[in-house]
């Protein structure tokens, strides 16, 4: 199948180079600069990767300018700038997609294994009681919010992905079930990334996450019954 990889980055010229070089082999990779200060740009490029510039901050942001960049792959696989995945398990998530037993799969950290300090405190609470609502909202187990993830791109299309910031991976999870996807999950590897966390590195993106997260599964439950 044509795979392509979007990897959304800001500031992480000394981590990009090890996922690029981590990556097995794919047809495209597409690194998003989501407004670096650094030499983020010029390392993708040194590192055989398309860069598509995304000066509005967001994650989710970084994501869209991605999925507009792509040239109608078959699969679009999603994995962060900070090493913290294992670029290497990508075929793990494109495995079921290519059997036809899926149509998303999310890499699992919870079902994986875990390095020592790799996913926070406050990481491991959010994503538990994300998961939790989620099921209890819609009726479905997931145990990860994890950004390592794989998706068909005509399906990807179909959901009509709008949220450019931290509630970017819930609402893909949210609308995959409303849509009907087939959705599985596997479990990945997870290390402490290289640097620190833009978002639960800090207070303030902890509590700003965690807000946007909470607020997204409403919102759509809400959207749902009107």
């Amino acid at each position: 199948m044509r795979v392509a990889v979007v990897i959304p980055a800001l500031n992480e010229e000394k981590s990009l180079p090890l996922v690029l070089a981590a990556l097995p082999k794919v047809d495209d990779v597409v690194v998003v600069d989501n407004g670096s200060k650094d030499r983020t740009a010029e390392v993708a490029v040194a590192g055989g990767a398309r860069v598509v510039s995304e000066p509005r901050r967001g994650y989710g942001s970084a994501c869209l300018a991605g999925i507009a960049a792509l040239r109608e792959p078959e699969v679009v696989v999603f994995v962060d700038a900070d090493f913290s995945d294992h670029p290497d398990e990508l075929p793990r998530l494109v495995e079921p997609i290519e059997a036809g037993r899926a149509d998303m799969v999310i890499g699992s950290r919870a079902l994986g294994e875990r390095e020592a300090g790799a996913l926070l405190p406050q990481a491991r609470f959010g994503n538990a009681l994300a998961c939790f609502l989620m099921r209890l909202i819609y009726g479905h187990r997931y145990t990860d919010l994890g950004p390592f993830r794989a998706i068909r791109f005509e399906s990807l299309k179909k959901l009509g992905m709008r949220d450019r910031n931290f509630g970017w991976t819930v609402e893909m999870q949210i609308r995959a079930l409303r849509h009907g996807l087939r959705v599985c999950e596997v479990p990945v590897s997870y290390r402490r990334r290289v640097g620190v966390s833009k978002i639960t590195g800090t207070v303030s993106g902890t509590v700003r996450a965690g807000y946007k997260i909470l607020w997204t599964i409403f919102r759509h439950a809400l959207s749902r019954k009107a």
